[in-house]
């Protein structure tokens, strides 16, 4: 946004310039948490003060106070603020141009300049200069974004955004605010909270291949609740391959296998003994790939020992569906039943050749679809982001 005076263009946002040096003869204040003393300028030759909220030399500035500038007897000219690493700093201008206040927060432990002018109603200009610096926090005063996937990863067409924090986030809404996800070609989603420590992003549909995506977590500074601010800013990209989405039918124990919507493969397959160890239907992204995985029954519950036990080592080919201990995997030993029985304790079971080929041809975020049975996926277990309408998704974010 811009405006324009009698005089001189208004700038309202921060540049990455470096300013004067301050004068010597203000010494540096400790800023305690509470309300603040304002320190104002006025020029010899206008009469136009320009007020902050916070001390000139000011340390130890907490991180969730909000810059504000005003001006006395005069309006803004120019208002520039620049941060750690020459970053800028944007605002908010009033209408009558009397006040700002910056629309980011403040990061921990660094250094702020502002330098500003203001015109009395003789046109004369006046000018205020500043530097503070904010606190450190500690790294349990901060909570730390990651994601899922690594920058530059290719993905299937059901793999949804996710980030996780380190420590919980008790304030979602402040959070959410400053996540960001763009997609080229732009596709329509919403954010849902897995939990205090998780927050996903799915599109309404799956996605379309080819689609660029960028996720930002701009939450450093950014109050989390409880205390807690976030550690720094975050970013990466992904990208869409093509549209690989399996079908499962449960009952007829075959897996059709479809690249961009043309069936590439029909497999046939096992999946869990009914009822001790049924596989659940529903919409199952891949989140997890191993050339080879050792499998025990103890993870799900299951004494190895018992007679329904197990401890496998190498299962080659293995694929995580579901963090509840479901997989797609090569399982040699039930050749005789793939494509006639579900004879296994839940993951979906096929010859070492089709394994093998699926495996080779299948991203993380890759669907496939189940069928056949009367156990639901739910939205938790493991990628089940589909699971439920775009409707009823989207009331899972802390903003609708």
């Amino acid at each position: 946004m811009s405006c324009r005076s009698s005089r001189t263009r208004l700038l309202i946002l921060g540049v990455t310039a470096a300013f004067a040096a301050v004068s010597a003869c203000s010494a540096p204040r400790t800023a305690s948490s509470g309300p603040e003393r304002p320190t104002s300028q006025v020029s010899a030759s206008s009469n136009a003060k320009i007020v902050s909220n916070i001390p000139r030399g000011a340390t130890n500035v907490d991180v969730d106070r909000k810059l504000r500038l005003r001006v006395e007897a005069g309006t803004f000219e120019a208002v520039e603020v620049t941060g750690p690493e020459g970053s800028s700093i944007e605002g908010r201008l009033s209408p009558d141009k009397t006040r700002w206040a910056a629309r980011s927060p403040l990061r921990a432990n660094s250094r702020y300049r502002i330098t500003s002018t203001a015109t009395d109603t003789e046109s004369r200009e006046g000018t205020f200069e500043s530097v503070f610096r904010t606190r450190e926090l500690t790294l349990d005063e901060q909570t730390y974004p990651s994601f899922a996937l690594a920058d530059g990863q290719t993905v299937g067409v059901g793999m949804p955004v996710v980030i996780r924090f380190d420590i919980p986030v008790t304030d979602q809404a402040s959070i959410e605010r400053h996540l960001k996800v763009t997609s080229r070609p732009a596709q329509a989603g919403a954010f849902r909270w897995v939990s205090g420590q998780e927050v996903h992003w799915r599109p309404k549909a799956y996605w379309r291949p080819g689609t660029d995506v960028t996720v930002e977590a701009d939450i450093g500074g950014v109050p989390a609740g409880s205390g807690i601010y976030g550690q720094k800013d975050r970013r990466m990209t992904f990208q869409v391959g093509d549209a690989m989405v399996s079908e499962v039918d449960m009952t007829t124990h075959q897996m059709q296998v479809f690249r961009n919507g043309k069936l590439v493969r029909t497999i046939p397959i096992t999946t869990g003994e009914q009822p001790k160890f049924t596989t659940r239907s529903g919409i199952k992204v891949i989140s997890e790939k191993y050339r080879s995985k050792r499998m025990n029954s103890a993870t799900v519950g299951i004494d190895p020992d018992s007679a329904d036990g197990y401890d496998l080592d190498d299962v080659e080919y293995a694929m995580r569906l579901t963090n509840s201990g479901e997989f797609v995997h090569a399982a040699p030993w039930s050749v005789g039943s793939q494509g006639s029985a579900n004879v296994s304790h839940g993951c979906t079971g096929m010859s070492t050749a089709n394994a093998e080929w699926l495996y080779n041809n299948t991203n993380v975020g890759d669907v496939i679809e189940y069928v056949g049975t009367d156990k639901p996926m739910d939205l938790t277990n493991g990628f089940g982001d589909w699971n439920t309408s775009f409707r009823d998704y989207r009331a899972g974010s802390a903003l609708s």
